[in-house]
């Protein structure tokens, strides 16, 4: 039995109906233009630089500090009261200058007493060789004994003895009276006085008087791990790294302020030592300080010229990854500007910049910035980094 709806419900049943599929049909095209609209999304664009072989200068800088090339602790070496300073502290002095005066008073009388006992003995010693002459002329003629005779001549020798130890007395003496000059063993610079006028001098005494260090030419220590210095005798060897007939190896200087000194200097390897606390090596280097510009104790950089590498690949460092293990990685943009996680290995910088010794060729693309916008496998728009992009270099080091 079939019921007759009245017309209006009918009607209202068709709208209903109608509006639903209305709903539906219009959910399935928002869905759909959402989907094309993802799918349309433009790749992140990230900066690239592109890597072009270029001769490389190798270097290694090596930490150091500077060190005199002679010092010489001045001390008295004779006893007595210190009269005088001669010096002027921090001037510069000559080898045999006088610096220090002791009271020369006792020293000179000692010198007038050894002289007077030297004239003495050289009187007697006349006398004794006359009667030494006389009697071995009578003891010919048996005019006297020759018992009296020995004793002449003994008499001879002794006073020959007497004259070369008063001699020996007078050459102490005046020696000693020269030791109260006290003189700087060496030419340099003359530091602080560690004694006034007035204070009481012994000979050898353990306090130094003054310290004087010859800075012309200066030291400089420098460390380098035992590693380093195989290597930098390898390059020695196959004559990637010049020297000279004694074996130095040129090298220059880098103040603390940045700036490069002006005298090149000499590195020896012949007397390096390594600590055996650390495992480094110590070596040392010789510089020029004619202008006294160096003094001991300045913290400095020795670089090492190691030579040219010929197109190499030069990377800036913020371009490099490491991963948990440490593993140094880039990202490159492939030709069809796909990322690509590449391994590489770096080990000397220069600057700002790594050498890369594996893991990329010229011609390359690698990302500079924009890490976080991608992935491997992603697709990027590669955009070229400018000079100006590139973070400004520390002028110290």
């Amino acid at each position: 039995m079939i019921m007759l709806l009245p017309r209006k419900m009918m009607v209202a049943a068709v709208a209903c109906a109608l509006g639903a599929t209305t709903m539906l049909s219009g959910c399935k095209e928002d869905a759909a233009q959402g989907a094309g609209a993802a799918r349309q999304m433009p790749p992140a664009q990230v900066k690239v630089m592109t890597l072009a072989g270029q001769d490389f200068a190798l270097s290694t800088e090596l930490n150091g500090r500077t060190s005199a090339y002679h010092v010489a602790e001045v001390r008295p070496q004779v006893n007595g009261i210190l009269q005088k300073r001669l010096f002027e502290e921090g001037s510069e002095v000559k080898a045999g200058q006088a610096l220090y005066q002791i009271d020369p008073a006792t020293y000179e009388a000692n010198l007038q007493s050894a002289q007077a006992t030297l004239a003495q003995a050289e009187a007697d010693l006349v006398r004794a060789k006359a009667d030494a002459k006389r009697s071995a002329e009578l003891v010919k003629v048996n005019a006297v004994s020759k018992q009296s005779d020995d004793s002449a001549q003994a008499a001879l020798k002794t006073a020959q003895a007497a004259v070369l130890s008063a001699r020996a007395a007078v050459t102490t003496a005046k020696i000693n009276l020269d030791y109260t000059k006290v003189r700087s063993p060496i030419s340099g610079r003359v530091s602080r006085s560690e004694f006034t006028e007035g204070a009481l001098l012994s000979g050898y005494q353990t306090q130094q008087l003054t310290t004087v260090q010859q800075l012309d030419p200066i030291y400089v220590d420098v460390t380098q791990t035992a590693e380093d210095l195989m290597r930098i005798k390898r390059d020695i060897a196959s004559g990637v790294l010049k020297t000279d007939k004694e074996g130095n190896a040129p090298v220059t200087l880098k103040m603390a302020d940045g700036s490069v000194y002006q005298h090149a200097g000499k590195l020896t390897f012949t007397d390096a030592q390594v600590e055996e606390s650390t495992g480094m090596v110590k070596l040392r280097a010789v510089f020029p300080n004619p202008e006294r510009d160096l003094l001991p104790g300045m913290y400095v950089r020795a670089t090492l010229a190691e030579g040219i590498r010929p197109d190499a690949v030069v990377l800036h460092m913020q371009c490099v990854m490491r991963d948990e293990r440490g593993n140094a990685y880039v990202y490159v943009v492939t030709p069809e500007n796909k990322v690509e996680r590449r391994n590489v290995t770096v080990t000397r910088t220069e600057g700002t910049k790594w050498l890369v010794d594996s893991g990329l060729k010229s011609g390359e693309r690698v990302i500079f910035e924009g890490f976080q916008r991608t992935a491997p496998g992603a697709t990027v728009e590669p955009v070229e980094v400018q000079e100006s992009d590139l973070p400004a270099a520390n002028p110290l080091f």
